[in-house]
């Protein structure tokens, strides 16, 4: 396994590859569970299932689409069934789904920014 994920890695030329079926999430109100699946050479194919669908169909995909852009995505199969989350937990979904999927750990502090984390100076 390669070096913890950060932001600053996935960043210029790094290609996310999925390996193999991953799960993320759940179907209770309020949230999502998102499958991705390898789709190798056939580019992004995604089904959404939705309550909200005619309302917010169209911003739920481009969530989807810019998180796979973000992670460099190029082959999967995404299946989202969404039982009326926000955008940030969709996200979330997504990058976990991913990495899952990548068999990469991702480094979750670094997305979070908790300086109080940090060790002092002295």
């Amino acid at each position: 396994m390669g070096p913890v994920l950060g932001p600053e890695r996935l960043k210029g030329g790094f290609v996310m590859e999925i390996k193999k079926p991953a799960v993320a999430g759940t179907l209770e109100s309020s949230d999502c569970q998102i499958v991705i699946r390898p789709n190798p050479g056939a580019g992004i194919d995604i089904g959404l299932e939705s309550d909200v669908k005619m309302m917010f169909g169209e911003s739920i995909l481009e969530t989807i689409n810019e998180v796979l852009k973000e992670f460099d995505v190029t082959d999967a199969s995404v299946e989202i069934r969404d039982r009326g989350a926000l955008d940030c937990v969709i996200r979330s979904r997504m990058q976990c789904v991913i990495c899952r999927g990548a068999e990469e750990p991702y480094d979750w502090a670094k997305e979070d920014g908790k300086s109080w984390q940090k060790k002092p100076s002295i």
